[in-house]
């Protein structure tokens, strides 16, 4: 935004209407009503806020000193309304003022603010009545990318954005005539023009920059790299206001120019993995381009580190999806878009992106994708690059790709929960089974002391059994050894049952006791007391101990 003082006259000559408001802040002027103005403007289809200008015609310019560090001032307002408000210094002749440029809300998402969706009533700040509030939920459609953009045109579609949707789809689909088909029946057919009419979908994947600055800026991405955690302007960053579809390649090619190899050694065997894995950070950004919410004003970012990716897109996941059950449960959010991206061979169908993204990370011995800081605005998606476990990776080569490929998404999840040593969820528990006749997991204990671990192969593979020995416990012999020795060193104290349950940690307090049993059987213990306060002691009890303790 570049404001000339010719175009501040224009606005000073115009009538204030609802999106346009003048405040002569000569000194100042409180931020929280500024807030609420942004919100009332954003609610009433955007505009601008000056300061620095009387309100009543003929309006002069007196200036203002309010908000001195416009920096300040912009970030406060996002962190506020998480919309991006522009603010521009004027400096006129008369004295110093301040555009502000306010974006509308989204479509059917009214505003609010501590409480209230604010609107303007005169001169005064009000809350929206009721049925202006269900005048504007009822504005949202259940795709918005299936709209018509009414003032779009064939000519805003970019060229080479076309005969990328022709090449891909061709490749998809070869025994279909795609190369050939006129451009305005390839897109019908594509369904991103309806009755010769261009929809958003359309402008989304395939507009030119002029178009979606003029008809949706929102749909933008952004890619920044940084090499640390230092706050401040990124290291390189790049814009991308133009349709999708050419986007995706370029944005991995700026990604795996500082995409290191993580090299590990073990024996004559060398892995050599890619820190960002190709696919999985292609679906992750084909995810946030098909759901995000374009009735959002913000951007999609995509910040590289050295070491994690981190994707935020605006809006907050679909109704009914969580990271809980993003697995489980689907919502396409623009499913135009998606069915497109399908048709292209890009996406297999709406939310399968993820289900891949969890298997390769879990393939490849990374953390699965972290959505900590996700929240009703935004959704925001980790990739971590940094490998877990190397030794897992063979273990999962040794398996055999053939048969790795066969596993289901649950399969590996049960398996990358074991190897975390992480309680199955119930959802996944119907998967044990097939993985303990697989002979990839074993089953350790009996009753409520029942464990899970990685099989004897994979430690083998390693070349850690005796970890694999210790893991699965000793056997029954010689966990009832272990106890003896601990009761013969305190033959004279006694040794109480919390003191043996800590000897053998793997097992539960039951199997403890059940060993002891087996001990006391065998004339090797006795035990003098019958509660907590009960004590064992090697040997036989002498005569008439066990009348005294035991019933």
């Amino acid at each position: 935004m570049t404001v000339s003082t010719n175009e501040l006259q224009t606005w000073m000559n115009a009538k204030e209407d609802e999106h346009l408001e003048f405040k002569e802040a000569r000194t100042n002027f409180h931020f929280e009503t500024l807030v609420k103005y942004c919100v009332a403007l954003a609610n009433e289809g955007g505009g601008r806020m000056i300061l620095g200008v009387t309100d009543k015609l003929p309006r002069v310019v007196v200036g203002s000193q309010a908000f001195p560090n416009l920096e300040r001032t912009k970030s406060g307002l996002i962190e506020r309304l998480r919309l991006r408000v522009d603010v521009e210094e004027i400096q006129h002749p008369n004295g110093r003022v301040l555009v502000f440029q306010i974006p509308a809300r989204p479509i059917g998402v009214p505003m609010q603010y501590e409480g209230a969706y604010w609107m303007r009533s005169g001169e005064a700040l009000v809350p929206m009545t009721p049925d202006q509030l269900q005048r504007i939920f009822a504005e949202a459609s259940p795709d918005f990318s299936a709209e018509i953009c009414a003032s779009a045109q064939l000519d805003d579609l970019d060229s080479t954005a076309v005969d990328v949707l022709r090449q891909l789809w061709q490749r998809k689909s070869p025994d279909q005539d795609i190369s050939t088909r006129p451009i305005e029946q390839l897109l019908a057919d594509a369904e991103l023009l309806v009755d010769g009419e261009v929809t958003y979908a359309a402008l989304i994947l395939l507009g030119t920059r002029k178009a979606l600055g003029k008809y949706l800026a929102q749909a933008e991405l952004i890619f920044e790299y940084r090499s640390n955690e230092v706050p401040g302007p990124a290291a390189e960053r790049h814009e991308f206001r133009q349709g999708f579809l050419p986007v995706l390649d370029e944005l991995w090619r700026l990604i795996n120019q500082r995409n290191d190899l993580q090299h590990f050694q073990q024996g004559l065997f060398i892995w050599d993995v890619p820190t960002f894995n190709e696919r999985v950070v292609r679906e992750a950004v084909l995810n946030a381009v098909s759901h995000r919410d374009y009735r959002h004003g913000g951007s999609i970012f995509v910040r590289q580190y050295p070491r994690r990716i981190e994707i935020v897109s605006p809006g907050g996941l679909p109704a009914g999806i969580t990271p809980e059950n993003i697995l489980r449960q689907q919502n396409p959010r623009n499913r135009r878009i998606a069915e497109v991206l399908g048709k292209c061979g890009l996406v297999e169908r709406a939310g399968q992106g993820f289900d891949r993204i969890f298997r390769e990370c879990i393939q490849q011995s990374k953390p699965l994708p972290d959505f900590a800081h996700t929240d009703a605005h935004s959704v925001w998606l980790t990739l971590h690059g940094d490998i877990q476990d190397p030794e897992f990776l063979r273990f999962l080569e040794e398996i055999g790709r053939e048969q790795v490929a066969a596993f289901g998404l649950d399969d590996l999840l049960v398996v990358d929960l074991i190897h975390r040593e992480q309680p199955i969820s119930d959802d996944l528990k119907p998967r044990v089974e097939h993985l303990l006749e697989q002979g990839i997991i074993e089953r350790v204990g009996r009753g409520r002391g029942v464990r899970l671990l990685l099989s004897r192969q994979f430690y083998r593979h390693i070349g850690k059994t005796g970890v694999y020995t210790r893991k699965r416990g000793l056997d029954r012999e010689t966990n009832k050894e272990l106890l003896l020795k601990h009761i013969q060193d305190n033959r004279k104290e006694g040794s109480q049952l919390r003191e043996l349950v800590q000897v053998l940690p793997a097992l539960s307090r039951d199997q403890v006791q059940n060993l002891l049993r087996g001990l006391k059987s065998e004339g090797r213990i006795y035990k003098i007391g019958a509660t907590k306060a009960a004590r064992w002691y090697p040997g036989r009890p002498p005569s008439g101990i066990a009348s005294k303790g035991e019933k």
